[in-house]
């Protein structure tokens, strides 16, 4: 049986020793051309992919810092621009106080010469209505003490002091006290 093995130049299990030779020559050859062309290739390529990832992160980390720096600032100014709008309202209020302390004062002053004028005015027109009514009064007086006595008043100098002497009187009552009924009556 060991013959029959032996004379048997093909079994499936062993190895035909020159197709094994061949394939290893090829596999050599394409092995060296894998790793003196292909392999350098891929190499640079992610060595390049490398660099370019390792590049893009400290590209973004300067662009993030850069970014928190710039965000900073702005901070700062929007913090600075808040103090200065806080200071300019502040300003404003106090301006606004004064300006309405000025206006008041300003009605103030004007309503007092309104009043002063007012009362000018009250005192002229009194003085005014007080001399109309003396000479109104002097002429019913004269025209009655003329009916009275009979005879006629009509010298003004004598109209005058007649006028005086009444309303002088009249005067009197008036500041003095004032007669009852009885006392009046007498």
């Amino acid at each position: 049986m060991i013959e029959l093995a032996a004379s048997e130049p093909n079994s499936p299990l062993l190895p035909v020793w020159p197709e094994v030779g061949i394939g290893l020559i090829c596999f050599g050859i394409i092995f060296f051309a894998f790793y003196k062309k292909l392999l350098p290739n891929i190499n640079k390529t992610l060595d390049e992919r490398r660099e370019s990832i390792e590049g893009g992160i400290e590209k973004a980390e300067s662009i993030q810092a850069e970014a928190r720096q710039t965000l900073d600032s702005y901070k700062e100014l929007l913090a600075e621009a808040r103090h200065e709008a806080a200071r300019l309202r502040q300003e404003a209020q106090e301006q606004g106080a004064s300006l309405i302390a000025e206006m008041r004062a300003e009605g103030q002053r004007q309503r007092e010469e309104i009043i002063a004028a007012g009362h000018t005015q009250i005192a002229a027109d009194r003085r005014q209505a007080t001399e109309q009514l003396r000479q109104d009064v002097g002429q019913l007086a004269i025209e009655l003490a003329g009916r009275l006595v009979g005879e006629s008043l009509e010298d003004h100098a004598r109209q005058s002091r007649t006028i005086d002497r009444f309303l002088d009187e009249l005067e009197e009552q008036a500041d003095g006290p004032v007669p009852s009924r009885t006392e009046a009556g007498r």
